[in-house]
Order: structure tokens, then sequence, then C-alpha cells
């Protein structure tokens, strides 16, 4: 992995962590981002795949009814992260 895709993977890995640390968001959801990062953590995966696991799992979050606006947009951003990730 190079050194631009470690950084990319750190700051997303930080987001998911940051909507995990909020309680203002749904405990279903915020399990659901601790899940994407330990995929994307998961070193036993190729990145393409722990990529595409991980955005399955955000789209879910994207659509859940429950989740608070001030969220939707962050989720975008790992999502659109991970998206340009796996075009290389």
């Amino acid at each position: 992995m190079d050194a631009e895709t470690d950084t990319r993977l750190k700051q997303i890995c930080f987001q998911l962590e940051e909507i995990n640390k909020d309680s203002s968001i749904p405990r279903n959801i915020r399990r659901m981002a601790k899940e994407s990062k330990d995929l994307l953590l998961d070193d036993k995966k190729q990145l393409d795949v722990r990529s595409a696991m991980a955005i399955s799992n955000l789209d879910k979050m994207v659509n859940d009814p429950n989740i608070p606006l001030h969220a939707r947009p962050q989720l975008y951003w790992i999502m659109s992260q991970l998206e340009l990730k796996e075009s290389k």
C-alpha cells in the first residue's frame, strides 16, 4: 500500500471513529460505522474487497431513516474517498 492510500485510509477510519463516538447518532448506525472501520483495517482481505464491503455498509447507513442530518454528508464523503481508492 502506498503512502497516499495509507493516509486516506487513516482519514476514513478517523471519520468512522468520530461517527462511532457521536451519541446523537443511533446505536445501530454507530455499530455499523465500527464494523466498517474494522473491515477496512482487516489485512486478511484485499483492499478493493474491504472497500466494497465498507461501501455497502455505508450505503445502508445513509439510507437509514433515523440518521441525523449532520452525519449524512460525512458518510457521503467517506464513500467518495473509498470509491476513489477503488478506481486506482
